[in-house]
């Protein structure tokens, strides 16, 4: 007997479709105004915008944070989608396996977040209506009127 179809054919039981045909990552850009916000994933810095970056795929939600200086940190979820390429595992539970294994079973459906950062309130300073200087007495006084 041959032992090449036999491998052929337990080859093809242990793959997935889905992570043969479209990968386990997708590229994704990330854009920010005012640009130069650093991009974490999983707390983990992975560039700065504007960049391109192949995210893993994963089953569970995958959430990225911009930071940028002075301005309000954002944390976003990816949106993601069923990746319909899994269906030609029809009913082979190993190919299913190593699709959800592999994070294949889903792929990201946005390829580009944009995100316009709102800069970070501070507090206002309070103007004082009056200043009283005690030389004598090394003493300053504010009177501040509401």
């Amino acid at each position: 007997m041959n032992k090449i179809p036999v491998f052929l054919i337990a080859l093809f039981l242990m793959t997935g479709c889905a992570t043969i045909f479209t990968g386990t990552k997708d590229r994704i850009a990330f854009t920010s105004a005012p640009s130069g916000a650093t991009i974490y994933k999983d707390g983990v810095e992975i560039c700065t915008t504007p960049c391109n970056y192949k995210v893993k795929r994963s089953l569970n939600d995958t959430e990225v944070e911009f930071k940028l200086d002075g301005y309000e940190t954002r944390l976003i979820t990816l949106d993601k989608e069923f990746n319909l390429v899994s269906i030609i595992n029809l009913g082979n539970l190993f190919g299913w396996g190593i699709d959800a294994l592999s994070g294949a079973v889903m792929k990201y459906n946005r390829k580009a977040y944009d995100l316009k950062l709102t800069q970070e309130k501070s507090a206002s300073l309070v103007q004082p209506s009056r200043i009283d200087i005690d030389t004598k007495g090394n003493t300053v006084t504010l009177t501040v009127q509401e």
